[in-house]
């Protein structure tokens, strides 16, 4: 048997709005289940989407540190970004990617708050680089079903 985890949320989603809500006379249970049911939902299309998410904003991160490092003047920093920009995905595991994502993410704001000390076009443009980057992730997780 194969394991469909985005069927199974699908069905389990439908199945509250569609059974268990209109069966249940409380409204603070409806309330729930509904709720629930929309959760399950958000579930499912983050489920679908979370390797791709993470590997494409850990390639994004990477190529940011790969070009800020001509332009950052403290040396463990600059080595930092060379090690990062440098690696890949350990596994394609969510939580490894999580995991990887997390430390690149914190290696972003030691960037971040490097290049708003310096002068000059090139650091200009790794802001740039760097809040676009931030624009973009913000996309990529936006949810289709409504505004979570």
């Amino acid at each position: 048997m194969t394991l469909d985890v985005s069927r199974f949320l699908e069905v389990a989603s439908v199945h509250l709005l569609t059974r268990s809500l209109p069966a249940v006379g409380d409204a603070y249970e409806q309330s729930a289940l509904g709720a629930l049911a929309v959760l399950l939902s958000v579930v499912r299309e983050d489920f679908d989407r979370a390797a791709e998410r993470r590997v494409a904003e850990n390639a994004a991160l990477r190529e940011i540190f790969a070009q800020a490092v001509d332009i950052v003047e403290d040396p463990a920093l600059r080595g930092q970004l060379e090690a990062a920009a440098g690696k890949g995905e350990p596994s394609l595991r969510v939580s490894d990617l999580e995991r990887v994502n997390s430390e690149l993410r914190a290696l972003l704001i030691m960037l971040h708050a490097e290049v708003e000390t310096l002068d000059g076009g090139a650091a200009r443009d790794c802001e740039v680089r760097i809040w676009r980057e931030l624009a973009t992730s913000t996309e990529r997780r936006r949810i289709a079903i409504g505004p979570f």
